[in-house]
């Protein structure tokens, strides 16, 4: 089935809420960028749902078929890269298939995948967002008139970003899965840069380069959580 089945009728796009009667499903482990997600569709208008990880997206995907999936490339279970894939191919197809990442590399790797369009992470406009999904979705399905351009900033809870760091710190205790290793490096990488926790961002950069060098890494993986477990104490604010 679609979202829109048991809504009727649909409401209309108006000039502030131009993505009305659409619903988003954020596949996105991290729920400060989640968070983020949920505020910029409630200013938008859209319904949103939730998935952290491919397998869950997939279950999901059984079942509903929503106006846009958002993917996030670093996943726990997998690269999004082969969602949007999937998505790109599967008919009927989703109408607008968009990336996010706040990785530099990843917009070429989501537009490889298939992938309509690209959100660089932090996602902080509503206009930008609006846009991104507007401008790609079919000419009958775009909204009709004026658009309100209100772009008040867009402010994540920062239990948030509390929550994210308690699923690290999970993850950084079983040091010896090395694929997690790099999960969570790059998710935390992540969330801090859009939380703007420069500092964090900067040990966990150099956790991923230590790794990718072949250097010694047991100190930077000790930084990384100790920077992990201040932000979980309250130590550090963003």
């Amino acid at each position: 089935m679609t979202d829109s089945d048991g809504y009727t009728p649909l409401p209309r796009p108006t000039a502030t809420r131009p993505l009305l009667g659409m619903t988003v499903l954020a596949v996105e482990d991290s729920r400060y960028a989640c968070d983020a997600m949920r505020l910029l569709c409630l200013r938008s208008g859209a319904r949103i749902r939730r998935a952290d990880c491919l397998q869950s997206a997939r279950r999901h995907l059984m079942v509903y078929r929503p106006t846009v999936v958002i993917v996030d490339l670093g996943l726990p279970d997998g690269s999004g890269a082969e969602l949007i894939s999937e998505l790109a191919s599967a008919l009927p197809r989703v109408a607008v298939i968009l990336g996010t990442s706040g990785d530099s590399f990843a917009e070429d790797v989501a537009l490889a995948a298939g992938a309509d369009g690209f959100l660089p992470k932090p996602i902080a406009s509503v206009t930008t967002f609006q846009s991104e999904i507007i401008s790609n979705l079919p000419p009958e399905r775009q909204p009709r008139g004026l658009r309100m351009v209100v772009d008040e900033p867009i402010r994540p809870d920062p239990l948030a970003y509390r929550d994210d760091m308690a699923h690290a710190a999970d993850v950084l205790g079983d040091d010896g899965d090395e694929r997690m290793l790099d999960y969570v490096t790059q998710f935390l990488r992540g969330v801090a840069h859009s939380a703007g926790d420069h500092v964090l961002e900067a040990a966990a950069a150099g956790l991923a380069e230590a790794r990718a060098d072949g250097r010694p890494f047991k100190a930077d993986i000790v930084r990384v959580a100790g920077l992990v477990q201040d932000r979980l104490a309250d130590r550090v604010a963003i």
